[in-house]
């Protein structure tokens, strides 16, 4: 079992920054991959971002280069810094991991870009 905890989340104004941040209940070290996904009101969730055990990253085309994935191991965090953020981020977040072979999910922090 992984429980996940997300924080970070807020009000802010288009163009402007925020970083979420994720602590899993266990070692990040024995944890795989970390991602975070986004859910829009009235929409699916759908992916975001991808950290592996190894530090590769993957973003979605509609993030990239505005969002950086990144763990610090020292402090057993998952974060999300989302820069440039704009209208259509406006979503709740949720941090994901995958331990052998199970996924799991934290309840998501709720993020707001007014324009």
């Amino acid at each position: 079992q992984v429980q996940l905890v997300e924080s970070g989340g807020g009000l802010v104004q288009a163009g402007g920054s925020l970083r979420l941040s994720c602590a899993p209940s266990r070692s990040i070290f024995s944890i795989g991959v970390m991602e975070w996904y986004r859910q829009a009101p009235g929409k699916q969730r759908v992916w975001v971002a991808r950290i592996t055990t190894g530090g590769s990253t993957n973003y979605a085309d509609s993030v990239k280069g505005r969002f950086t994935i990144s763990k610090d191991n020292a402090n057993n965090t998952l974060y999300l810094q989302m820069n440039s953020l704009k209208p259509e981020d406006t979503a709740a977040y949720y941090c994901s991991a995958i331990r052998d072979g199970a996924r799991y999910w934290g309840r998501g922090t709720q993020i707001t870009v007014a324009s």
